[in-house]
């Protein structure tokens, strides 16, 4: 298929690849031109001077980028990606957005005859370099069905979730998931070391039960030694956390535990981590010895 794929971060970058690797004929932009010509040179697709060029005669155009305003950047305005799109073509966002946003563009999308489908995505920086993304879907079924085949080259699982927007509001339920599960781990493995024990003996031990989970398995290790250069910047978890907050208290929806989380993080990024992994709240605590 012609694709398009607008933003070339740590996610969008190998995204686009696979699409290009798969045989599908890519043309990428970027805000940095740079980046889309080195994406070019490397996986010997295309690359456009603005959105609105990039998107033309494409069948699907891809969009990943950093917040709302980013995304209205490039898909808005005579040089958007909109500008460009045929009718009947597909826009899908994997950019974590607010569900707002996802109803806005899904609506101006109607009236240009254009689909649309949010489809945030989970699994970090090594989920998009080894294809294995989970993407959370809201938009029509007919839709998702040709898009689908195309995603299966960078996703390891892909779900219909409702509505436009239900994509959204999945990535919440997520981000909720998460927050809770770090700062667990944070307490327990500040636990163990206060307790004389040796955390990466005791994880080996309780990862074997009803314990575990993926930042248990993929970041313990890390966090007792302080070690945060690298994964899930906190300053884009605080951006999704506030996401689901504002969802939630729209829909009067408690969330103690997400919001006590979100005000750790806030402390952090006070303290000029912001670019720090999530599992950085670990660093709040104190820990009396380390590995």
């Amino acid at each position: 298929m012609k694709l398009s794929f607008i933003g070339l971060g740590v996610m969008g970058f190998p995204m686009a690849g696979h699409l290009q690797n798969d045989g599908h004929d890519v043309c990428v932009y970027n805000r940095t031109s740079a980046k889309a010509e080195a994406w070019a040179k490397e996986y010997g697709g295309n690359f456009a001077s603005t959105p609105k060029q990039a998107a033309q005669d494409a069948e699907i155009v891809f969009v990943c980028v950093g917040n709302d305003n980013d995304v209205r950047s490039v898909v808005f305005g005579d040089e958007g990606a909109l500008a460009g799109m045929d009718t009947g073509s597909i826009l899908v966002d994997h950019t974590t957005t607010s569900a707002n946003l996802a109803r806005e563009l899904g609506n101006q999308c109607q009236v240009e005859n254009i689909e649309f489908l949010d489809a945030p995505v989970s699994g970090g920086q090594a989920g998009a370099e080894n294809g294995a993304l989970t993407i959370m879907i809201g938009g029509n079924e007919t839709s998702f069905e040709i898009i689908d085949p195309v995603l299966n080259c960078y996703a390891k699982k892909t779900k219909l979730l409702g509505p436009v927007g239900s994509g959204q509001l999945a990535k919440m339920v997520n981000q909720i998931c998460i927050a809770g599960v770090v700062q667990g781990l944070s307490e327990a493995l500040n636990f163990a070391m206060s307790t004389g024990l040796n955390p990466d003996d005791v994880i080996d031990v309780i990862s074997k039960g009803a314990a575990q989970s993926w930042q248990m398995e993929n970041r313990s290790s890390t966090m007792v030694r302080d070690e945060f250069d690298f994964g899930f910047a906190l300053d884009w978890m605080r951006k999704d956390l506030g996401f689901a907050i504002d969802e939630a208290e729209k829909n009067d929806i408690p969330l103690p535990v997400t919001k006590l989380v979100d005000g750790y993080y806030k402390q952090i990024q006070e303290n000029g981590g912001g670019r720090q992994d999530t599992s950085a709240l670990i660093t709040l605590l104190n820990k009396r010895s380390k590995q």
